[in-house]
């Protein structure tokens, strides 16, 4: 079984050549953007010709949720184009996706955990083009897993675990958003999960959710960073209404998790947990 991971070099990428190496795979390619650039068709086909993956995982995607409401046309063109020329191929080469997508696909605005049959209903362009990357595989593609994940955090690469340890180093107090919740998620569990996935041979393609199991708001998710971390900062709460960005996020993002449980039985780590593991694996790597 080969399986040719696409965004290798980003956040989950790293986490997934991680988990490979601790689980002893060999048959797992990592090509750099130049080797498999996913909005070069021509260059996908060279590399699928001459791998001939069993499975793809398309990590690539572009993600600055604030940036991308001003730069809509280069977004879409990552996020829906380049999912749609990565299904195409796969088509093509007779493989099957693994396609990673985002919470952001709902509107978020009300109290209930979130289905994959919920209608989606994005509030801003990263969301939309997320989306639009979906449909765009499940026309093309039949035998893809779509995993919508959220909060995504690991050791690796710009996120807020790794931007609140730096800013609770330069700072004395701190303002966090309180009315926005969801769930963290560690990359290095969804990199497992994705290779649970893989390695079970299972069939049942379409659309799952995972993120760790429960539910806070990055007030209390930054509070618990700096508890693991012993650092000592003011931490204040801050309401969406007061902290203006560029995009509209969710209010309320928590996903049901019920389907990619019992379809792989699939064992999930509750986030504070594996943040507790990550938080001691940078701390280490800091020391």
């Amino acid at each position: 079984m080969k399986i040719v991971v696409l965004g290798a070099s980003g956040q989950l990428g790293s986490c997934l050549k991680k988990v490979s190496a601790e689980r002893s795979l060999t048959d797992i390619l990592f090509p750099s953007e130049a080797q498999a650039n996913i909005l070069d068709k021509d260059l996908l086909d060279k590399l699928f010709a001459e791998q001939k993956p069993q499975y793809v995982v398309n990590c690539a995607a572009y993600t600055a949720v604030d940036k991308a409401e001003d730069d809509v046309d280069i977004c879409r063109k990552v996020n829906r184009d380049g999912a749609a020329y990565i299904a195409e191929i796969c088509k093509k080469h007779q493989a099957t996706l693994v396609h990673i997508s985002t919470d952001f696909v709902f509107k978020g605005d009300i109290p209930k955990l979130l289905s994959e049959n919920d209608t989606a209903a994005p509030e801003n362009i990263y969301g939309l083009t997320k989306l639009e990357g979906e449909a765009a595989i499940a026309e093309i593609l039949p035998e893809h897993f779509t995993l919508r994940t959220s909060w995504l955090y690991s050791e690796f690469g710009n996120n807020f675990v790794k931007t609140m340890l730096r800013l609770g180093r330069e700072r004395e107090q701190l303002g966090v958003i309180v009315d926005q919740v969801g769930s963290p998620t560690y990359a290095i569990d969804l990199a497992n999960a994705i290779l649970d996935i893989i390695e079970s041979g299972n069939e049942s393609y379409g659309i799952y959710h995972y993120s760790n199991e429960g539910v806070t708001s990055w007030y209390d998710f930054a509070k618990a960073i700096f508890d693991l971390s012993k650092t000592t900062v003011k931490l204040n709460p801050v309401k969406t209404s007061e902290y203006v960005t560029r995009a509209v996020r969710p209010s309320y993002s928590v996903m049901d998790k019920s389907k990619i449980k019992n379809t792989f039985n699939i064992s999930i780590p509750y986030w504070r947990d594996s943040l507790a593991t990550c938080v001691d694996r940078l701390l280490a790597e800091a020391s």
